[in-house]
């Protein structure tokens, strides 16, 4: 089908559709297949080099989401983020990245780098001129993610695109924590966008994959280097993702009106000291995300008042669950600094502005009154324990 013009709930029901030619089937058949023909053939398929039907046709899914000439899907985020880093960075060459990122990219970047002989930068801060500054005369890559893992702060996707071009850099963006539901960093001139399909496109906490969408030229480059180091995914959780995304519309929607209402709420709390959420007027980059995203995600973050403690408020919740990972149609919650930053020193999460505090909530499709009474009950308890330690 051809995705010109297409809404996006169609887009994500039907471009890349498997065709059942055998018996006519509604969805895309499971090609569970690990060896194909090759003589005679046009296209010579094999899972390490990402082509199966299966894989092919989600590609070109995720590919008309974000706006881009090609898609491709790997075996996790971190594949997917490593993979197209290394891609465009060879020793001797440089990178600039933001001063917040996800643990796990940040783990990379500093454990690993130095490994293969490359440069790399954390910009002073999320204005132009912090990236200007940090930019080298052998930098060749600017990376960036927004929202941000977990503080939820927004770089304007805009400013770095032009920067990029202006110095003839490769703009990155891991763009999970919004969705293409949310934003479209192509829109913005942005050249390759980063995503674990684990969150939003797979919603259901039940699969582990990786996605990237850039133009033609860009993709044959990081295809070039993923077929000599592994990363593919099992066509079976192929499969399961492109049934998981044509629903991704309906689920980020339902979460971006939940999380905006339990934003506001939290951010009225008496027991609430700070709530971070893009969504709301006082955030400092409210202005910026009503810019560039279409809804503000379904995740936000807030840290109780010292008098709580943050871990006996998460044990008391009854319907949230106290889980890893995120954007699942189940709400979750969790410390950041036991999870997703567990890695990092006490001193570079203090650097970075994660509170030990500090947690991250991901706001699921249940009613929001239900959620409200599950905060309620575990505030209640969480304060009735704080006061009796302090008789």
């Amino acid at each position: 089908m051809k995705r010109k013009n297409l809404g996006i709930n169609t887009i994500c029901t039907h471009v890349g559709e498997v065709k059942d030619t055998q018996f006519q089937g509604a969805i895309s058949p499971l090609f569970m297949s690990s060896s194909y023909q090759y003589d005679g053939v046009d296209v010579k398929r094999y899972p390490r080099y990402f082509n199966t039907p299966n894989q092919e046709g989600l590609g070109k899914k995720i590919a008309a989401l974000e706006k881009s000439a090609a898609g491709m899907i790997f075996s996790s985020g971190m594949a997917a983020v490593s993979h197209s880093l290394l891609a465009f960075l060879h020793k001797g060459d440089h990178v600039v990245l933001p001063q917040t990122l996800y643990g796990g990219t940040y783990n990379f970047v500093v454990e690993e780098f130095h490994k293969f002989g490359i440069e790399y930068t954390f910009a002073a801060g999320f204005a132009e001129e912090n990236f200007k500054k940090a930019i080298k005369a052998n930098t060749k890559v600017i990376y960036v993610e927004t929202p941000s893992n977990p503080l939820m702060k927004i770089t304007d996707l805009e400013m770095i695109a032009r920067l990029s071009k202006q110095h003839g850099l490769v703009s990155m963006v891991d763009n999970t924590f919004a969705s293409p539901i949310n934003q479209t960093p192509a829109d913005f001139g942005i050249d390759i966008m980063i995503h674990s399909a684990t969150k939003y496109m797979g919603g259901h906490s039940d699969i582990c994959a990786g996605a990237v969408a850039a133009s033609k030229e860009h993709m044959d480059i990081i295809w070039n280097i993923s077929k000599n180091i592994g990363g593919s995914l099992s066509d079976y959780t192929v499969w399961l993702l492109e049934r998981s995304l044509k629903t991704m519309a309906l689920r980020v929607k339902a979460q971006n009106k939940n999380a905006k209402k339990m934003a506001k709420w939290l951010e009225k709390h008496d027991l609430v000291a700070r709530v971070y959420y893009p969504g709301l007027k006082t955030h400092p980059d409210y202005a910026l995300a009503k810019k560039q995203m279409k809804g503000y995600s379904g995740m936000l973050s807030f840290e109780l008042i010292p008098a709580l403690d943050a871990s006996e408020f998460m044990k008391a919740l009854k319907l949230v669950k106290q889980s890893m990972s995120l954007a699942g149609v189940e709400s979750t919650i969790l410390s950041p600094t036991h999870t997703s930053h567990a890695l990092l020193s006490a001193e570079e999460r203090a650097h970075q502005g994660i509170a030990d505090g500090l947690l991250r909530f991901s706001v699921g499709i249940e009613e929001k009154a239900d959620l409200r009474s599950d905060f309620k009950q575990a505030f209640e308890k969480v304060m009735k324990k704080s006061l009796q330690l302090h008789e």
